[in-house]
Formats: C-alpha cells, structure tokens, sequence
C-alpha cells in the first residue's frame, strides 16, 4: 500500500466493446448458475478427528448494492468453506477470511495458518525447493469455527460484470460494501444467522475487516471477534510522502530490531533485539518525534546528536542519515542496510534478503521477503483445489494483482480524514456500537511493510474511552508479515486465539 490517490485517467482502460460487455456479463452470470465444487476430508485437531465438507462455490454481489445497475449482479465472488460434520450450526461459530493487498486473493491465510491444510515452506523465510505440495494443518483453527475464505473481486476466480463494476469495486467502500454482501449472501444461503461471526483479514484485509465491523454491524450482523494479522488501518502510519513524518519515527524501531538481526547494531543494541527495539522506542519518544518538529530549527551539535543516534539505532552511515535530513525510509533502509555486501532487505520478511543487481541500483524490481513464498503458495494451492478439492478448471487465479493495487482508489467519500485512507475510525465506533466485540492483533517483528512500532501507534489513536480498547489484544511474533510461515509462530498464533477466545 504505497499510493493515497484514485487511479489516474492516463492509466484506464480502453473501453469495452458492447460485445465484450456482453460476454462479461454473461460470464457472471455463468458463474454464479455453476454448481458448487464439493468434497469431503478429515484433519486431525486437539488429539481428535474433525471431519469436513469443503465447498468451492461464487456468491454474488447483488446489483441492489449499488443503486444504479439495474438490479444485475455486480459480481462473482469466488469463497472456499469448511464446515464440521455432524455439528450443530446454530451453535458453532464461522469465521469469515480475507487477505490484503489490496489485489491478494485468500490463500495466504487458507494455506498459511487457518485452513485444515498447510504449504510447507521454511521457517528462516528461504526459498524451498520444489516441488510444492500442502499436508495436514495440526494448527487448524478449524478446530474453533467453520471457516469461509474470500476472494474479492478481482483477486482468485472473481470477477466484476462490467468495467463500471469493476471501478466502483476497486476502492476502500466499495470494496467493503461488496464483501458485506457476499457475507450476507453467504450466511443466507447456508442458514447460519444463529451462529456467532467473526472476521479474519491480513495486510490490507485489516484496513478492510475494520471497516466491515462496522458496515455489518449497520446491516444488523453483530460480529463476536475481529482478528487483525499484520494492521493496516491508518495508511499516514506506513506511507512515506513529503510532509508526512509520522512513518519515520514509527518505522525506526522495526528498523532497529531488523538491524540487529542482520548484526549491524554494535554494543548494547547489538545484544538483543529487545534492547534494540527498546532503545529506538525510547528515542522515538524522548527525541526523534521533538527533531522532527523543528526541522530546519535543529542544528550544531544538536542535531549531530540526532543523527549519531539514527545511525546507531540502524545499522546506516552518519553521512546518509544526515544526506537523508534525518529521514531514513523504508526503500532507503532496504538498499542500505546490507550495501557493503550485495544485498537488499525484504519488505514483508525483513529477514529475508536477495542479492542486489550487479550495478547496485537502487530500484525496486522485486520484494525478496515475498518472492520466496509466493511461487510455493500458488502452485500447491492450485494443485490441491484440483486434486483435492476437485475444482476443474483453465481459468487464471489471480494471487496478487498488481494492476489491482496500482488501480485502487483510496479516497473515501463520506469519511472526514487527512487525506490518507483509514478505518481505524469504523473499528473504534463498531466496539462502541457492540459491547461485546473483541479485537484479537497479530503482528510480526520483522515486518517492514506494517511493522509492529506502527501497529502500535494506530491502536492507541482509536477514538473509543478505556474500557472499551481494553477488548483489544496485540500479540508480537518474531517472523515477518506472514509470520505464521514460522511454525513457531504459526503454534504461537493459534495458541494466543485459544486464549483469546476462552477470554
């Protein structure tokens, strides 16, 4: 999530011919008559065996969610579920599952942590070896909820039924009204209006999922839990642009913590990533949020001071934070940190580094945290929708859109805000709309797209009075954005839900 502005009119798209309109919409509508895909499985939880029937179904996103369509449907939304046979619907809980980007489709979540399947890929964040394949997930949380992954429009199989479809979808409140419908849609159709829901979204499905508390909530659907993995909801926390300082001092103590790992903190801060984390946390409070202020203002040996400090606490040269006016970025700490070697630090797993090119460009061609993961995921996640699940298909599933995330309009129209895209707002009124929702956050310490440090600042910015942020819980993990590619984490993560659920 790097950009705040609608998608520029240079960068649309011709338009359709009335031909190509026509076979969209017939396409849609193709989908959503096709009969569900279902199978049957078994995964073995909490030393007992839980059997399931999958199904691999669209759901539409009604043509009334929009009041000038006419009543067709806008799209075909493709959901995989998971419900336990032989339960009692009405008392067992559903959890609704998303991820991010906005442009990613569910299998990161699916494959990753909550799904009774599971890609094996390695724990220090390296690249495995192929071939790629999923086996039995032991850490499941299908052991606690039916679980329905989403893949929003223009992510997976789903498709929108127009170009104006499409636009209108590829936004923050078009968005949320279109997985608010398919939620309905889904809750009607499978009867489970008595079970108790909750919301799982990563990245910028966190961005998403808070909002969605709220708009169900208008809907009259009343959620028992919101799980935020890797929290994005104030995009000023994480954006870097002129005049925006806010990113710099949250970014620095995962800076800090991510120096550390690669052993480029000398001293003290070189001994743990506690006391890196620590001391950057101290400085960010006590002195770098005041330099910042002043600006121009701070000279002399003040601001020589502020500037041996930013260095110490990142691994980087006094001369480049100085040539940065003391405004080290995420992009400057990826190419700097590791320079000297050849390397650059991965952004969603700053554990993770790629060699950089031979001219030592400083130009972001690829994100080593994420290159490592992604061919895995998308060739065992396709493998066992066919083999497994039984879904035939040449259709392309589309795991991370690019074009979805340059397109992606982050304005909203009724918000009051700074011009940076948030729904921090809609989370903090939905908890005071509803007494009893809780918020369960996950974030790992080496995440540099939305580190820990920035979590930290947009879960204390939430309007709501004490008691009702107290139904908040932040948990850390010592791995990146999907920290759950860490088995020690993946085990972490379902036992702080158990917890969090019996709380």
């Amino acid at each position: 999530m790097t950009d705040t502005t609608p998608p520029a009119a240079a960068n649309a798209s011709p338009a359709p011919s009335e031909d190509a309109k026509k076979r969209r919409r017939e396409l849609v509508e193709k989908l959503l008559a096709r009969p569900a895909v279902r199978s049957e499985g078994e995964v073995k939880l909490g030393g007992k065996p839980m059997p399931y029937a999958a199904t691999l179904e669209f759901m539409p996103v009604a043509g009334a969610v929009f009041a000038d369509t006419g009543g067709e449907p806008e799209a075909a939304v493709f959901t995989t579920s998971y419900a336990l046979k032989g339960a009692d619907a009405r008392r067992r809980p559903v959890c609704f599952a998303f991820n991010g980007g906005p442009g990613s489709a569910s299998v990161w979540l699916h494959l990753g942590a909550l799904g009774p399947k599971r890609v094996q890929v390695n724990d220090d964040g390296s690249m495995p070896l192929p071939p790629y394949a999923v086996s039995d997930n032991p850490h499941s949380w299908f052991e606690h909820f039916d679980l329905v992954f989403v893949d929003p429009p223009h992510t997976g199989y789903s498709i929108a039924s127009s170009e104006e479809a499409r636009t209108k979808l590829l936004g923050v409140d078009g968005d949320v009204e279109a997985l608010a419908e398919v939620m309905r849609a889904w809750l009607a159709k499978n009867q489970r209006w008595n079970s108790p829901i909750y919301l799982a979204g990563e990245s910028y499905g966190t961005t998403r999922g808070a909002a969605l508390a709220d708009r169900l909530q208008s809907l009259g659907v009343a959620l028992s839990g919101l799980i935020l993995v890797s929290c994005a909801m104030d995009l000023q926390s994480i954006v870097f642009a002129p005049r925006n300082d806010l990113p710099y001092a949250l970014f620095l103590p995962a800076f800090a913590n991510v120096a550390q790992y690669h052993g480029r903190l000398k001293g003290a801060l070189g001994q743990s990533p506690e006391a890196a984390r620590e001391a950057a946390e101290a400085f960010v409070e006590e002195d770098y949020l005041r330099a910042l202020h002043r600006g121009a203002g701070l000279a002399g040996k003040a601001r020589e001071r502020i500037v041996k400090r930013i260095a110490e606490l990142t691994g980087l040269a006094p001369a480049f934070v100085a040539e940065k006016n003391l405004r080290v970025g995420d992009q400057d700490f990826f190419f700097e940190l590791l320079r000297d070697d050849g390397r650059m630090v991965g952004r969603l797993d700053a554990r993770v580094t790629g060699p950089m090119a031979a001219s030592r460009t400083r130009e972001w061609e690829f994100d080593p945290g994420i290159e490592t993961i992604a061919a895995a995921y998308t060739m065992a996640a396709l493998g066992y929708m066919g083999s497994e699940l039984g879904l035939v298909t040449t259709e392309r599933y589309e795991i991370l859109s690019m074009e979805v995330h340059e397109q992606w309009n982050w304005n909203r129209g009724k918000a009051k805000g700074n011009g940076y895209a948030s729904t921090s707002g809609d989370l903090a009124r939905a908890m005071r709309r509803n007494p009893h929702l809780k918020v369960l956050v996950a974030s790992g310490r080496y995440d540099l797209g939305t580190p820990y440090s920035a979590s930290n600042w947009s879960l204390a910015q939430l309007d709501a009075p004490p008691d009702v942020l107290a139904r908040i819980e932040h948990h850390y993990y010592d791995a990146g954005h999907m920290m759950y590619t860490r088995e020690a984490d993946l085990v972490k993560l379902k036992a702080d839900l158990v917890a969090w659920l019996a709380r």
